[in-house]
């Protein structure tokens, strides 16, 4: 086997240090190519990263996955990170729902060992949060949903709330269970969302494989696995990562050159835009993608997260649902964060879709949230809140309205070696992980397969290539 200098390999630039970008940039290394990562913040993983705030180590968000989730899996992987996230045997999803009267109701979604779709049949007759009427409501829009054809460009002009009424659907089932799973996984209600992503999120998720919507989290913070692991990987391959480094110019020719916010002028074969939409756009040419001007068009939606550290330990599990209350998820944070307080314990509220809160002052957030708080969990009325702060992701991902399809763009562009990733292209999946994951793969593929090279073989499933 011949060996090629340093400068006979190929360069490569990917601009933005995300999940997208660090797979982009790991397999061009692979692929021989001298590669250069570039990030704007002091650290990797996008918006999917850990910070202090005293002696806490805090996600800016609660990022889970599931089994489905082939290539995020993929890239844990290959980060050798796998003993640093846990993945449910089996779905099992507490939802805890409280009425005006603060009565309190408990249920659990859970699958059992059955194939499709009988591994929740079990779980939704017992569910208590439906009555038995509207369970079987669930069952018939569950049938007509497997039945859809993800390819069909139609879904995608049609609004997910328009076609569950269509098929039978109440406020009651799509409150406790099409909205219960479709908020958190697409950032959006029913009504917000295009069919064709609801479609891909429920077909996959809970009506492919039994497994396929097992819960997965990091069991320690975020930036363990999405900088630390990352880093260290990516170093091992060779790539120079050049952290609080921003492009802030593209000029396309044979050889690319990307110019620096510092002056400094960067030349590759290959650039890949990685960072998010309005980042990628900036720096895109004139005329790089069809329909370049309807970018703009592609909007965001924000996710709010509400982080509590109360004086005493108030959750046993270490996450719920909540249904009939403004907050939509728990998950209890102590282990992971560090927290030093004895007894204590640190709960984290990842709420989604809230357009109309992303902006509210801390303190209108905390009257709104502890009494909530309070309703779902009794204990938590006579507990003394030792911390409470927000964090905000006002652009966490795309709004996944109908008509979103046809604005997300393909990894490859119109210049040659110009390619694109980020949760937000064409992967087929919502603004999640593993959307970005596969984003990456698809950049480093289109650019491989621009130069001529080989492509490691695809096992059909998003993991990572052999």
């Amino acid at each position: 086997m011949t060996t090629r200098t340093p400068a006979e390999r190929p360069a490569a630039v990917v601009v933005g240090g995300g999940l997208a970008g660090i797979t982009a940039a790991l397999r061009l290394a692979e692929a021989d190519h001298r590669v250069t990562l570039l990030e704007t913040r002091p650290r990797l993983g996008g918006l999917a990263f850990s910070f202090r705030r005293g002696d806490l180590t805090v996600d800016n968000g609660q990022h889970v996955y599931l089994r489905c989730c082939t290539a995020y899996r993929g890239l844990i992987d290959r980060l050798g990170a796998g003993r640093l996230v846990d993945l449910q045997p089996r779905l099992d999803v507490p939802v805890l729902g409280v009425d005006a009267a603060g009565r309190r109701t408990f249920g659990r979604l859970r699958r059992a060992g059955l194939p499709v779709p009988l591994h929740l049949a079990a779980s939704l007759a017992s569910y208590p949060h439906l009555g038995p009427a509207d369970r079987l409501r669930v069952v018939r829009a569950a049938l007509a949903l497997k039945a859809l054809d993800l390819a069909d460009p139609a879904l995608d002009g049609l609004s997910f709330g328009e076609w569950l009424r269509r098929h039978g659907q109440t406020p009651a089932t799509v409150a406790a269970l099409w909205d219960l799973v479709g908020v958190a996984t697409l950032n959006a209600t029913a009504e917000q969302t295009s069919l064709a992503l609801a479609a891909m999120v429920f077909k996959t998720g809970l009506l492919s494989d039994p497994g396929a919507s097992d819960i997965g989290m990091a069991n320690v913070p975020l930036g363990e696995i999405h900088h630390d692991a990352a880093l260290a990987e990516l170093e091992r391959a060779g790539v120079q990562v050049r952290l609080r480094t921003r492009a802030v110019e593209l000029k396309p020719a044979e050889r690319h050159a990307v110019r620096l916010d510092d002056g400094e002028l960067l030349t590759a074969d290959t650039v890949v835009l990685a960072g998010a939409q309005d980042a990628a756009a900036a720096l895109l040419p004139p005329g790089s993608i069809p329909a370049q001007h309807r970018l703009a068009e592609l909007g965001t939606a924000p996710i709010l997260n509400v982080h509590v550290v109360y004086d005493r330990r108030l959750l046993r599990r270490p996450f719920f649902a909540a249904l009939g209350s403004p907050v939509q998820w728990v998950f209890d944070r102590t282990a992971h964060s560090g927290l030093a307080v004895p007894g204590a314990q640190y709960l984290a509220l990842s709420q989604s879709a809230v357009q109309d809160e992303i902006d509210l002052p801390v303190a209108e957030l905390r009257s709104r949230y502890l009494p909530e708080l309070a309703r779902l969990i009794p204990g938590a009325r006579e507990a003394r809140v030792l911390d409470f702060f927000v964090t905000r992701e006002r652009t966490a991902t795309f709004d996944p309205a109908p008509g979103t399809a046809a604005l997300r763009p393909a990894a490859r562009t119109d210049v040659p070696g110009l390619l694109l990733a980020g949760s937000w292209t064409a992967t087929g999946w919502p603004a999640t992980m593993e959307s970005a994951v596969r984003s990456g793969h698809a950049a480093a593929d289109a650019a491989l397969a621009g130069s001529g090279r080989r492509l490691p073989a695809d096992r059909g499933d998003g993991r990572w290539p052999r």
